[in-house]
């Protein structure tokens, strides 16, 4: 009998590392070149991305990957992993099927399941055009209005996936090129995830995420070491958006009592340089929700 469980915990494994080498081929092969910004080149006998060109864009081996995709028996890091997806272009449901696959652990569990009332929505959307969103105490991201999205549409490299500000701050690599004060304002927002987190000490995706994220970045790792808590402060928060220039906003936070757990967190131009900026990229739909704009 022990001989034939290991027998089948084997043959499930190599049946596993062959669905994976499966899977990683069919969603290379519907990657186009042109798709990740590789010129065409010459006449392919195969369709998609070559393997070198993946680990290339991934920045991993490309023996790694090579022997990864042919099904062999090998460590895959959540971090290696995370850099596959991220250039496959895959989706939630494509990530968690991956990790699976790669017995790793899954990718961090998406927001809270509560449905946000209509009366939420409306007040997030009467922000506009000075950028609003709707968050809970692990900064993922419930709602964002139309201010938000189009100061924030070209901050990501690479597809976003975590829909979670501290998350999109800390993994995004040219986050420190966009976000000015981006030392003073990462080591505030991690100060208040510590504070949220006393309340949630033991919960399994709050322990999952901590863990994750800290393993993904060092610089998360140390921030979260110092134990540093802080409160809601309206704060200075200065970016450089690729068409409008310097944005600076005062960043306040707002509880939302009939949502509990979460918050509006509002950006309001700081001087009139920003407004008449904010103005340019997302221009005010009515004279009623250009009120913060107008510093009214």
């Amino acid at each position: 009998m022990v001989i034939q469980d290991t027998a089948r915990r084997t043959g499930g494994k190599a049946r596993r590392r062959a669905e994976l080498a499966q899977f990683l081929r069919a969603r290379r092969e519907r990657l186009s070149p042109e798709q990740v910004g590789l010129p065409p080149g010459p006449r392919r006998r195969t369709p998609g991305l070559r393997r070198e060109e993946l680990a290339l864009l991934a920045g991993v081996g490309i023996t790694w990957y090579t022997w990864l995709e042919q099904g062999r028996p090998i460590n895959a890091s959540m971090q290696v992993l995370d850099a596959v997806a991220r250039t496959l272009r895959l989706d939630l449901a494509e990530r968690e099927h991956l990790y699976r696959l790669a017995e790793a652990t899954p990718l961090r569990t998406f927001v809270d399941s509560a449905v946000v009332p209509t009366v939420v929505l409306d007040i997030l959307s009467s922000f506009s055009p000075c950028p609003a969103v709707l968050v809970n105490g692990r900064f993922d991201v419930l709602e964002s209005n139309d201010g938000h999205q189009a100061v924030f549409r070209d901050w990501h490299s690479m597809p976003c996936i975590h829909r979670n500000l501290l998350w999109c701050g800390i993994t995004e690599p040219s986050a420190r090129e966009k976000f000015v004060n981006y030392d003073d304002e990462v080591s505030y927002l991690v100060a208040r995830l510590r504070s949220s987190y006393s309340e949630n000490i033991g919960d399994p995706e709050w322990e999952e995420d901590i863990r994750r994220l800290a393993e993904l970045s060092s610089e998360f790792a140390e921030l979260w070491a110092r134990h540093e808590v802080a409160e809601a402060q309206t704060r200075l928060r200065i970016f450089r958006h690729p068409e409008a220039g310097e944005l600076r906003f005062m960043v306040s936070e707002l509880e939302v009592s009939v949502l509990p757990g979460t918050r509006f967190i509002v950006y309001t131009p700081e001087d009139t340089a920003t407004r008449a900026r904010l103005s340019v990229i997302c221009p005010p739909s009515s004279e009623g929700n250009s009120s913060l704009l107008n510093g009214r």
